[in-house]
């Protein structure tokens, strides 16, 4: 049996300011789906015998729950299964915890992460020739074929032939710079490093005991602390924690003399940078990729990407523009890779930008601020049906509601009442209040804060369906 294990505990830094760490570019909206759910669906084509094991950071479980509902992948007992890592330490661990959570069944894993754009059906053929292989024990990576001298980008090198479709690997390289990546494409013999891989539990637990059994020895322990929440399961926090970050390529592929190396003749791109984004969307006459209200004059090359409003530019040549409701970012499409150091640099010096966006999504809907000044808050609450909020109180804040759309149910105190369309209610500071949508539709409402101190972290929560009363984690409304 094949069993999918979809890797998404990346921040995606490189996409800034659209992706970001409460949302990364594996859960951002593209178009009409996102990356993670088209990795699903993906997955579910590869292998529809078996439901995918998926590995998240904490922060995102409720995105990744909800958008596997969104494509009919439920979680729980029945279902695929999101494993929690309470922090990010890079693939090695989150394969090795996938390994020994698969060792009793010892299943062939599909290693696949979740921000990838790729044509499934070539990686369907390469898998199936790959099965004998893997079943044998070896540690198969899927090789694209490139088509140009990326720099962004890992290569793998072929060495000799196992059969007529797989190759053992000679080596990896890390992201040649232009001039050695042209030599890779002209020899014929490197292929773009995919992060996809496929091997039996058994075979990377042996792996992992030969060459990085620290890696090993503390997600076993990080199993052995695992505790069920809800649909999820969590990683013991102090032994995972422990665990050094480290990729699954310096980890094993670079030391085992397993790997072995399949060429994939497909469309395939990370999306890394913006770069890497202009470069698969569709194109106007002069060369513009634009997205979203965009007006163009005059422009070429260029990747406009509006997402609030409109954004019109004249004369651009081969630029970036990309457009959020709280942050515009403008760079040359040759230095897109360096977005990245802007995002760091604003994290540093403690600036929310780089965590959230002004939409921030919840496991019950979404909130964005409309406007704040010293003393006043105005946020737009969106609540999914039959979802609620925890029951809750405030120290230093009052709020006052209006619904917009939809029928909320309202608790406060011991009293509960409907509030419908063009009716508002009143929570005064200290009041022990609850938000619910009973309807079959969203329910939408202007949120007013007034008071002191209007941070998020003046929540008291006196009970929560989602369990967010957690050591280490920011509170959530």
């Amino acid at each position: 049996m094949i069993r999918p294990v979809i890797l998404c505990g990346g921040d995606g830094t490189r996409l800034w300011p659209a992706s970001r760490r409460g949302l990364p570019k594996q859960f951002m909206p593209l178009h009409d789906s996102t990356l993670f759910k088209d990795t699903l669906e993906r997955a579910r084509l590869l292998a529809p015998e078996a439901e995918p094991l998926v590995l998240c950071n904490q922060e995102h479980r409720f995105l990744a729950a909800s958008q596997m509902q969104e494509v009919g992948c439920s979680s729980g007992p029945a279902g695929a299964t999101i494993l929690l890592e309470p922090c990010g330490r890079n693939t090695a661990p989150a394969v090795a915890a996938a390994a020994l959570l698969t060792e009793a069944e010892d299943p062939l894993l599909l290693i696949l992460p979740s921000d990838h754009r790729l044509d499934p059906t070539p990686l369907q053929t390469a898998l199936a020739s790959s099965l004998p292989a893997a079943r044998s024990g070896c540690i198969i990576t899927f090789g694209i074929i490139p088509n140009a001298p990326e720099t962004g980008y890992g290569y793998i090198k072929r060495g000799e032939p196992l059969n007529r479709e797989i190759f053992r690997v000679e080596r990896f390289v890390e992201k040649p710079d232009t001039l050695m990546a042209q030599g890779f494409i002209d020899s014929g013999d490197y292929f773009w490093n995919s992060g996809m891989f496929l091997a039996s539990a058994s075979t990377l637990i042996q792996e992992f005991e030969v060459h990085a059994p620290d890696i090993l020895q503390a997600c076993r322990a990080a199993l052995e602390s695992k505790r069920s929440d809800l649909d999820f399961i969590r990683l013991g926090e102090e032994a995972f924690v422990a665990c050094r970050s480290e990729s699954l390529d310096y980890a094993i592929m670079e030391h085992t003399a397993r790997s072995a190396v399949v060429p994939l003749p497909a469309a395939w791109s990370d999306l890394g940078s913006w770069d890497s984004l202009y470069a698969v969307e569709a194109k106007d006459a002069a060369g513009n990729a634009l997205v979203g209200d965009v007006a163009v004059e005059d422009c070429a090359d260029s990747l406009v990407l509006a997402q609030s409003r409109l954004v019109a530019a004249v004369g651009l040549r081969d630029m970036v523009l990309v457009e959020t409701p709280d942050a515009v970012l403008a760079a040359p499409r040759a230095r897109a890779q360096e977005v990245k150091k802007i995002a760091a640099a604003l994290l540093k010096a403690g600036r929310k930008e780089p965590l959230e966006h002004a939409k921030v999504y919840r496991p019950w809907g979404s909130f964005e601020g409309v406007a704040l000044s010293e003393r006043f808050q105005v946020k737009r609450i969106v609540v999914a049906p039959g979802k609620r909020l925890s029951l809750q109180k405030h120290h230093h804040r009052a709020e006052h509601w209006v619904v917009v759309r939809g029928t909320a149910k309202v608790t406060v105190g011991d009293a509960t009442q409907l509030i419908h369309e063009d009716q508002s209610t009143y929570i005064s500071i200290g009041q022990v209040h609850r938000l619910e949508n009973p309807g079959k539709i969203p329910l939408e409402l202007i949120e007013i804060q007034t008071g002191s101190y209007l941070g998020e972290d003046d929540i008291v929560r006196l009970d929560d369906l989602y369990g967010r009363v957690e050591c280490g984690e920011e509170p959530q409304p």
